[in-house]
């Protein structure tokens, strides 16, 4: 029998178009934070900007509730004032449901929105401690059933006299 040669059969370039990516909202402040080499995550939909290891702002431009598209910066309501000092059209996020959040916006309506966020970037790589939080540590899923003995010891009565009042409690229900 001959030997025969299988051959590659290409697939036509159209058969795996390359997948599209989203435009990269308000990308002039990526640009303006670039000596602080920012990382970016999606979030929500938007996209989040950390430098070290604060989330400082969330860029958002999406065609639901366009009220709330701009540069969101993240703070804490203790700073509101001070910022409202450095940015008149600062206010609270609409679509986050409140009507005082840590997040604040600098809207993409607002007539001197490119120059407040160029200011913001400002303050962000000025390290102004207004600007940014420390994310909360995410836990790992080998780590939520650890947790979760944990407080299942936590919880267990010790002794004689507290597994009768459980018992008690249980039958009394």
């Amino acid at each position: 029998m001959p030997k025969t040669r299988s051959r590659m059969i290409r697939p036509p370039d159209d058969f795996f178009p390359p997948k599209k990516r989203k435009a990269i909202p308000h990308e002039f402040v990526l640009d303006a934070l670039a000596s602080v080499s920012p990382r970016t995550n999606p979030m929500f939909g938007c996209l989040a900007v950390y430098v070290l290891e604060k989330i400082v702002l969330i860029l958002r431009d999406r065609p639901t509730a366009p009220a709330d598209n701009g540069v969101w910066l993240a703070t804490t309501v203790e700073h509101h004032e001070s910022l409202r000092a450095d940015f008149p059209s600062l206010r609270s996020i609409g679509v986050l449901g409140k009507d005082i959040t840590g997040w604040q916006i600098l809207s993409a309506d607002s007539p001197d929105f490119e120059e407040a966020a160029l200011r913001a970037c400002e303050f962000v790589m000025a390290r102004d401690p207004r600007i940014g939080k420390v994310p909360k540590a995410k836990r790992s899923k080998q780590d939520q059933p650890k947790e979760k003995a944990i407080q299942a010891k936590a919880t267990k009565p010790k002794n004689e006299t507290q597994q009768s009042q459980v018992k008690t409690k249980k039958k009394k229900k």
